[in-house]
């Protein structure tokens, strides 16, 4: 007969892995993904080196996981700014600038992390997935901008994809750790900054090429 495991057991299993990516989570919001070891995470959870591999098969695949936990709840957020009933789509787009940049601000070396550090090819493809799924937040705000007149007409996916650039590649300076000839930007200059940009191209008149 072949074994089954019971709930017990599988409810033991499943707080386990979570340990190890609450403490996985830890180290990178510390030290960035170069900071991310196997021997670190399990030394951080409490269990042996080899037991997370019982959880994890690779450092990339545990890089991998612990990017997709942090980033779906970075996007949920922007969401909830972005496609809440009140407001105006110029409004909620401010705000859902605001949230991302402010988030990020607050915890500059995950979001360095999660946004521009160097990483390997399972992690990269998760960055490319996120981004196009705070694209299609951004794509829906712009849409209802359209449909009420408030944005000028545009291609909404497109538009979408180079707000999301925008918004990522301004915070990357920022975010990185403090240079002696690179004098920090006040938070609420550079979120003003950014949102004003962002709202000067979807409102702007439509040009002709």
């Amino acid at each position: 007969m072949a074994y089954r495991p019971t709930e017990k057991t599988l409810a033991r299993k499943a707080e386990i892995r979570q340990r190890l990516l609450d403490a996985a989570l830890g180290l990178v919001s510390g030290g960035g993904f170069a900071a991310l070891t196997m021997v670190a995470v399990a030394a951080q959870a409490g269990i042996a080196t080899g037991a997370v591999y019982k959880h994890f098969v690779s450092k990339d695949e545990l890089c991998s996981e612990v990017f997709r936990m942090a980033t779906e709840k970075e996007v949920a957020w922007v969401r909830e700014m972005a496609l809440q009933e009140d407001g105006s789509p110029s409004e909620r787009m401010l705000r859902a600038i605001e949230a991302f940049a402010l988030r990020a601000l607050r915890n500059p070396r995950l979001a360095f992390a999660l946004i521009a550090e160097p990483v390997d090819v399972q992690v990269d493809a998760q960055r490319l997935r996120y981004r196009l799924a705070y694209a299609e937040v951004f794509e829906q705000l712009l849409e209802q901008g359209i449909q009420s007149g408030e944005f000028a007409p545009q291609f909404p996916s497109v538009s979408a994809a180079a707000l999301v650039g925008v918004i990522a590649e301004s915070l990357v300076g920022p975010l990185s750790w403090p240079a002696a000839d690179q004098p920090p930007m006040e938070t609420e200059a550079l979120i003003a900054a950014i949102q004003a940009f962002c709202l000067r191209a979807v409102v702007a008149p439509k040009i002709s090429f």
